[in-house]
């Protein structure tokens, strides 16, 4: 069962804030889950509580690319404000919990009859925007150690614990590299003593150290968040 953990909803003023949860129903993230299909028009936006959810791109006959997460501080679907229906990424359930989930169609209209629901939707999209204009620039000149150590840390903040799951072949796919690159330098940090692999169960001994290790986009993303989410109130 949900709660209204979710960062945006949080911040909407609590008469709005009631409202709108009237209009939404608890859903549980079930790992792996297809949420949107690139090309098909969204039919929900989904707002975590738990969990946490990958975008992912398919180009041609490359491998998979992650191009954005979304966890508690975000939304799935923010792009329902434009208008638009449809999205060129798949969402994919990267790790399990719940949300608040709302029909297109209701979420459209709240967005018309609650202003404060607009402006969070809103600095959402440009948050996520901003995101991912670094993340492909991340992706093209970052080495994969301080990537996976940036995406690591990105996964431990949403699933908000030392401990998750994915398997190596998932981080591959998220980082749109073969399975062996991230089985090297996943080796590397665990022999370091920054992480612990076991059965695809991920456990972060030395964050401070990882942190270290990760590319500058890490602090540079969450920098986004706060920037942002500050000059809007």
């Amino acid at each position: 069962m949900a709660t209204s953990q979710n960062h945006l909803i949080q911040q909407l003023p609590t008469e709005v804030r009631h409202r709108f949860l009237k209009r939404c129903e608890p859903f549980d993230l079930q790992l792996s889950a297809e949420l949107s299909v690139r090309g098909q028009p969204l039919t929900h936006a989904y707002f975590p509580c738990s969990g946490f959810i990958s975008l992912v791109i398919d180009v041609d006959s490359h491998p998979a690319l992650e191009v954005g997460m979304v966890g508690c501080e975000s939304m799935l679907g923010s792009e329902l404000a434009l208008g638009l229906a449809k999205t060129p990424w798949r969402a994919l359930v990267q790790g399990p919990g719940s949300s608040w989930r709302v029909g297109a169609q209701a979420l459209r209209e709240c967005l018309l009859d609650m202003p404060a629901l607009l402006d969070v939707v809103q600095t959402s999209l440009l948050v996520r925007l901003h995101q991912q204009a670094l993340a492909s620039a991340c992706e093209r000149f970052h080495m994969l150690g301080p990537r996976l150590a940036r995406w690591l840390l990105m996964s431990q903040d949403r699933a908000q614990s030392d401990t998750f799951h994915v398997t190596q072949e998932f981080m591959a796919l998220m980082l749109g590299v073969r399975r062996v690159g991230v089985t090297m330098a996943a080796s590397g940090f665990q022999d370091s003593g920054l992480i612990e692999y076991h059965r695809g169960e991920v456990t972060v001994l030395d964050r401070a150290a990882l942190e270290a290790e990760a590319c500058s986009c890490y602090v540079a993303d969450k920098l986004i968040l706060t920037e942002l989410t500050a000059h809007r109130h």
